[in-house]
């Protein structure tokens, strides 16, 4: 959530910058600097009047002192007048500050300078490439691969619960779990701190990372106790520091997780959903980071290296794209996808997104840190994938497989105890 101090402060940038996300923000531009400029007027006269009520209360003892009783009375009035007119204005206060937020939270991040301007997916600029893009004559695809050599049940998937809900067994589990475990090491092994989240969350987190009001429709909601099941771990893991006041010498923060992720995505066909390529419940490692603003750019670029270094050790043709405007979250200031190539499909499937939320999510979480002054600053949040794993095994599989099997990625040797699958 953007600040009021730079709505009011920098209105014409504002709008300027989020026209490159194609969103017109004047009215709502306009809206909020109306609804404060009335907050700020009710609360001066709040402010005003109940000084006046407590010279007034002040008044009546040293009036009644004096026995002058009809004067003690008429201040008493005039106390229990302005009193009301307090509470009035209290109430009215309350109602202006609540459609205050509420208009705030409809206005996106402001994209960074880096962000090139596009409509849609076809105008991200490809940053880096890595690898050799090829497809395989004869091959197969991963969902019938899996078949094959029995390492994922979709069917028995949809008998159990219902479409995008694939069912791992035998060395297909074995794959996953040898992923998450490699996956989870790698981010260890370069500062991050492992973290085992809830696998649900209540309305003050989806609001603090920018879930709801945004995209409660795409979440999985538990009615009985008001609780959402988690999109992905950025949501826990990042709220970790909800309404905290941190140390400079805390920072940067740099946590990992695991945890599967829950998705309500609308239903459509083709092969871009066939098999893995989209499903409702999928696992993913997460790595979050929360620093100063003046280094939050820097730790950008050093998670993307990060996660290339990964797929590049997986061995996996790759892509990095810059995100257009138009193709970027809400609450994104800058973001990068990975994309790793499937042969046997012949095309590109995004398997991270590492992006930087600059204060957005900080300001909705009122995360802040204390600075050299001891002034408070609302700190810059950051998440990148690390990756998600369904895309990856049916990378694994399509890119690696011969008339015989399918090769395991040396790298992860010592998670599956099998070389090969066949």
């Amino acid at each position: 959530m953007l600040t009021i101090k730079v709505i009011r402060e920098q209105a014409q940038e504002v709008c300027s910058r989020l026209s490159v996300k194609n969103f017109d923000a004047a009215t709502l531009v306009q809206q909020v600097v109306n609804l404060d400029d009335h907050r700020r007027a009710l609360q001066t006269k709040m402010d005003t009047a109940q000084s006046e009520q407590n010279n007034a209360a002040k008044q009546i003892g040293a009036l009644l002192q004096q026995g002058k009783r009809k004067e003690a009375e008429e201040a008493k009035l005039a106390t229990a007048t302005a009193k009301e007119r307090i509470k009035e204005w209290d109430t009215e206060l309350q109602a202006i500050t609540q459609q205050l937020n509420q208009t705030l939270v409809l206005i996106p991040n402001i994209p960074s300078q880096l962000v090139p301007v596009g409509k849609g997916a076809q105008e991200n600029q490809v940053i880096r490439e890595g690898g050799t893009v090829f497809e395989k004559e004869n091959s197969l695809p991963h969902w019938e691969l899996a078949d094959k050599y029995q390492l994922i049940d979709f069917d028995l998937g949809v008998k159990i619960t219902g479409a995008g809900f694939p069912l791992y067994k035998g060395k297909g589990a074995r794959l996953q779990r040898a992923l998450i475990s490699y996956f989870l090491d790698f981010n260890c092994g370069a500062g991050y701190m492992e973290i085992q989240p809830p696998l649900l969350i209540n309305e003050a987190s989806g609001f603090g990372t920018g879930q709801l009001p945004d995209k409660e429709g795409q979440m999985y909601y538990v009615g009985l106790d008001n609780f959402y099941l988690i999109p992905t771990a950025e949501v826990p893991v990042t709220n970790m520091y909800r309404d905290m006041i941190l140390e400079a010498k805390e920072l940067p923060i740099k946590l990992t997780a695991y945890t599967p992720c829950f998705r309500r995505e609308a239903g459509s066909y083709g092969k871009e959903v066939r098999g893995l390529n989209r499903l409702h419940q999928f696992d993913k490692v997460e790595i979050v980071q929360i620093c100063k603003p003046d280094d939050s750019y820097m730790a950008l670029d050093l998670m993307v290296e990060h996660v290339e270094k990964m797929i590049q050790s997986l061995g996996l043709p790759y892509r990095i794209l810059r995100l257009c405007g138009g193709d970027m979250g809400f609450a994104s200031a800058l973001t990068y996808d990975f994309e790793v190539w499937s042969a046997a499909q012949g095309m590109w499937l995004e398997v991270s997104s590492v992006s930087n939320f600059e204060t957005f999510q900080s300001n909705r979480l009122k995360l802040r840190y204390r600075d050299e002054k001891s002034k408070t600053q609302l700190l810059h949040t950051l998440n990148g994938s690390a990756l998600a794993i369904p895309r990856i095994v049916a990378a694994l599989l399509e890119n690696n497989q011969d008339d015989k099997g399918i090769d395991i990625p040396k790298v992860l040797y010592p998670y599956t105890d099998f070389t090969r699958i066949e």
